[in-house]
């Protein structure tokens, strides 16, 4: 049976219809990290419908046309990566990933996510690997930074979740760009992986997107103590120390004033010199304000600091763009 070590305790391996049962108990697990972003996961209720799902896999495997694998942490079954298309003929494949949060933190997903793009590239020889994602997926799109996708557009409002109607976002890996053997490791570590890793935090920290609650109390971990927020949206600056910033804001997010919110950064120019970096960043906003769906967009200006506990954020500052409700 194939395996593939991802560190010493956590293994790559696929998943097939006979572990249903052992599926089955992560996804309920797992449940309230992968129902707004996987489709078959609101599926997979009970043993039979676990099975099936495994077994749809089984059938595109054997077509070579699609495959799932799951990742092993210590033994447990606590997340897996897949193709959800693997296409031979036009030369393009679509990876998907989850993971239940005994698993996160590690860098499981990413390196289980370059262990299939470098078979597709230098195995089989696709030319195209895509990654969908939903645009309030932040946990999502960071990976696919991390694995040197390029964002390739957005398909507005392309699909119903709970009432609502969501973006997806498309972002892809070329075969020309996929490092070489020796270099795989590049995209996820140093100086610039951290200041990314921060931003997304930063963004994801806001979401409350299918039921999920938002947590912006991280936000006091990623900036410097002395760290100040700025809203230049009206006539004058507001300057705001962290708490300041956190506390109206996480209220609002969760005493139902703000619903089915989400902010992505959809692109971004950050310059590093030495001790201290700089990143110019737009984003998009979208959720439901006193029942009344809103989109938006913006821009922010964010100040980074190389401290003795690593990167910070030391200031921020942005401005946005009126928002409006979706035609």
């Amino acid at each position: 049976m194939f395996l593939s070590p991802l560190d010493d305790l956590a293994q790559l391996r696929p998943l097939e219809p006979w572990q249903a049962p052992e599926f089955l108990a992560h996804i309920d697990r797992a449940r309230s990290l992968v129902d707004p972003w996987i489709p078959w996961a609101s599926l997979t209720t009970d043993l039979a419908s676990a099975r099936a799902t495994l077994q749809r896999y089984a059938d595109l495997s054997a077509s070579d046309s699609g495959r799932i694998y799951g990742i092993w942490l210590d033994g447990v079954l606590v997340g897996g990566v897949m193709f959800t298309r693997f296409d031979t003929s036009s030369g393009v494949c679509e990876i998907g990933c989850w993971l239940e949060e005994a698993g996160q933190g590690r860098g499981l997903v990413t390196r289980a996510c370059r262990a299939l793009i470098d078979w597709a590239f230098t195995e089989r020889g696709m030319s195209r690997v895509e990654w969908w994602v939903a645009s309030g997926n932040a946990r999502s799109i960071a990976s696919a930074r991390r694995l040197g996708m390029s964002r390739d557009g957005v398909l507005r409002q392309r699909y119903p979740y709970r009432g609502l109607r969501h973006d997806s976002e498309v972002w892809s890996v070329l075969a020309q760009e996929w490092p070489p053997a020796g270099d795989r490791s590049a995209p996820a570590s140093g100086d610039r992986a951290e200041i990314d890793r921060l931003m997304g935090l930063f963004m994801d920290s806001f979401t409350n997107t299918g039921g999920r609650r938002a947590d912006l109390h991280v936000i006091r971990e990623l900036f410097v103590p002395e760290g100040r927020i700025i809203s230049n949206i009206g006539d004058d600056p507001v300057i705001m120390d962290v708490d300041a910033f956190v506390e109206p804001r996480q209220k609002m997010l969760t005493d139902g004033t703000l619903t089915e919110f989400s902010e992505r950064e959809v692109s971004e120019r950050t310059v590093i010199f030495g001790s201290v970096a700089h990143r110019f960043s737009e984003y998009r906003k979208s959720g439901v304000r006193d029942g009344v769906r809103f989109e938006g967009h913006g821009h922010k200006t964010t100040q980074f600091l190389r401290t003795q506990a690593g990167w910070r954020m030391s200031s921020m500052a942005w401005d946005d763009e009126p928002a409006r409700r979706p035609e």
